[in-house]
Formats: structure tokens, C-alpha cells, sequence
């Protein structure tokens, strides 16, 4: 009997002496560096919810963005509904079939205006001198912060032109801007079903004045 105990324990450090030995090791932190070179757009994914907590985390990350004088002049709205963006893309379709535009986003793999992302961020800002460097800088922060979350994204701009319409006013004042607020852009938060090649970037747009 004490000959089977010991084989018995023999066998079990064995297994967990494998266990050790074969789990995989854990990505290092990404530097910054990293996720700036890592970083892509994406134009596809894949049909899942994105958490609330991840969006939640991504908004925070762009709201800790820097402003001028600090008066943090924009204001973000999350939608993650699928009845809402569905009722939104059907407005936009009837308004955007038949025309160049429509053509080029009406194809077979169309699913909804924002890429077909499960969830899209609004961002609205006030008119100003530094209004479109301040939700740069606050819209560069969060694809940064999605894709550290291993989450995709895609700043988009013809939802705008969309949503200040006529057709679009009732989406519009469904997201519930501060009045004064101006939609800036959309972006589009998904799980990537995509992972598209880097394209060149120049360089030489960088010169030292001495």
C-alpha cells in the first residue's frame, strides 16, 4: 500500500511538473510604442457584443486626453444597441441608395453604417480654436486603449453627415448632446475579424531645423 501512495504522488508531481512546463508564457505589457505600431483600423468583425466594462474602459482613456486649458470641451456617447444602430442604418440606406456614396458602402457584405462594429462611440465637442486637436487627441487615445483590450476600431466620418441630416435628426437628438455640442465623428468598436498590413508611412515628413 505505501509503495502505490508514493507511486501514486510520484505521478501527480509529474503531471503538474508538465502542466508548469507547458502553459504558455504571458504576453509582456505592450509599450507604447508597440500598440502605436501595432494599431490598425479595422473595416470588419466579427458578430459579438463588446463588453460594457472594455467601453467603458476605452472612454475613460480617451476622456484622460489633454485640452486646451484643460475645459475638456467634448462630451461621448456609447452605443452598444443593436436595435438602435439597426434603426439608424435603416434611415441612412434609404437616404444614401442610388448615390455615389451608396455604392460604395451598399455591398453584399453590408451589415450597418458603422462597419458593421457592434458598438459605436459619438463624440461631440464644443466650437472652438482647439476643438479638433482636442478630440484628436481624445480620439487617439481610445483606439490605443481599444486595441490593448484586443479590440478593433475605425474613426468614421460619413456617419456624421448622416446623423446631422434631416433624416438623421432623430438618432441625433437621441444621443443627447449638450446644446452648443457639434458632432465630430463615430467610432467603430469591434472585435477584429481582420488583421490588415501596415501602410507605409513617410518618414521623410519629419526634418530637424537647426
Amino acid at each position: 500500500m505505501k509503495q502505490i501512495i508514493i507511486t501514486i504522488l510520484l505521478c501527480a508531481t509529474a503531471l503538474v511538473g508538465l502542466r508548469l512546463a507547458t502553459k504558455p508564457a504571458e504576453k509582456a505589457p505592450q509599450t507604447v510604442r508597440e500598440a502605436i505600431e501595432g494599431r490598425r483600423s479595422i473595416r470588419q468583425y466579427e458578430e459579438r457584443e463588446v463588453e460594457r466594462e472594455k467601453l467603458q474602459q476605452i472612454a475613460e482613456c480617451g476622456v484622460l486626453a489633454p485640452s486646451a486649458m484643460n475645459r475638456q470641451e467634448w462630451e461621448l456617447r456609447i452605443v452598444g444597441s443593436k436595435a438602435w444602430i439597426d434603426r439608424c442604418t435603416a434611415a441612412f440606406v434609404e437616404q444614401v441608395k442610388g448615390t455615389p456614396l451608396g455604392d460604395h458602402l451598399l455591398t453584399a457584405d453590408f451589415k450597418n453604417m458603422f462597419r458593421n462594429a457592434p458598438a459605436v462611440i459619438f463624440v461631440a465637442a464644443k466650437p472652438s480654436t482647439y476643438a479638433g486637436v482636442n478630440v484628436g487627441l481624445l480620439g487617439e487615445n481610445m483606439m490605443l486603449a481599444a486595441y490593448e483590450l484586443g479590440l478593433g476600431t475605425c474613426c468614421l466620418g460619413s456617419p456624421v453627415g448622416f446623423l446631422n441630416s434631416e433624416a438623421g435628426s432623430q438618432f441625433l437628438a437621441s444621443l443627447g448632446f449638450s446644446e452648443g455640442y457639434v458632432l465630430q465623428y463615430a467610432l467603430a468598436v469591434g472585435y477584429p475579424a481582420e488583421q490588415p498590413e501596415a501602410k507605409p508611412r513617410d518618414m521623410s515628413k519629419i526634418v530637424f531645423v537647426e
